[in-house]
């Protein structure tokens, strides 16, 4: 593969512009940068992710199976991110959202149905994946305000999706295997009534 980066900075940036992939340099809070930098975020988030799973598969060896299901997603997020940076780029495939279908399905099988609302907590690992999943959200929302400008091509929005999909079961699986009570929702008291 060779060398990428010669040179850490390169002063080209200074203005407030930031070149693509296929040479064009554009204003750094360009929807497709903004699109590029939430996708960043999130792969960054789930490294810590993945880093806290690492840290605690000792004790909770089942998490092991999470590890292995999440550990390509940042692959394929660092895949998405260069499909921004350049237009003509494919490297997302459909077989990559019938990875995380397959997985949610098998999941949500031992999980049984949702009968309440949850909130990101419990553990840190719970409320880590909730912030993985609340950033796919937001990577998302970026990547199709991008769409509505510039149509991207292959399947990197329904990737995008699915992934946020599969890290709200993800959250609820880590609670399982942790032996956690997921956090339930409580509705606030309705006025004049105790």
């Amino acid at each position: 593969m060779g060398f990428r980066l010669s040179k850490i900075y390169t002063r080209t940036g200074d203005q407030g512009e930031t070149g693509l992939g296929d040479g064009r340099r554009v204003p750094k809070d360009h929807p497709r940068v903004e699109a590029i930098g939430e996708v960043d975020t999130l792969n960054s988030q789930l490294g810590l992710l993945l880093a806290g799973l690492a840290a605690e598969v000792s004790r909770f060896p089942a998490l092991g199976e999470v590890i292995e299901v999440l550990k390509p997603c940042q692959h394929r997020l660092f895949d998405l991110g260069g499909e921004l940076a350049m237009p003509a780029y494919q490297a997302l495939n459909m077989t990559e959202i019938e990875r995380l279908e397959a997985a949610i399905d098998v999941w949500n099988e031992e999980l049984g149905p949702l009968e309440n609302f949850i909130l990101p907590g419990g553990s840190m690992l719970i409320a880590q994946a909730h912030v993985c999943r609340s950033l796919a959200r937001s990577a998302e929302r970026r990547c199709q305000q991008l769409n509505a400008m510039e149509p991207l091509a292959g399947p990197g929005l329904a990737y995008i999706n699915r992934l946020s999909d599969l890290l709200f079961v993800a959250a609820r699986i880590i609670a399982r295997r942790q032996g956690v009570a997921e956090v339930l929702w409580e509705a606030a008291a309705k006025p004049g009534v105790e």
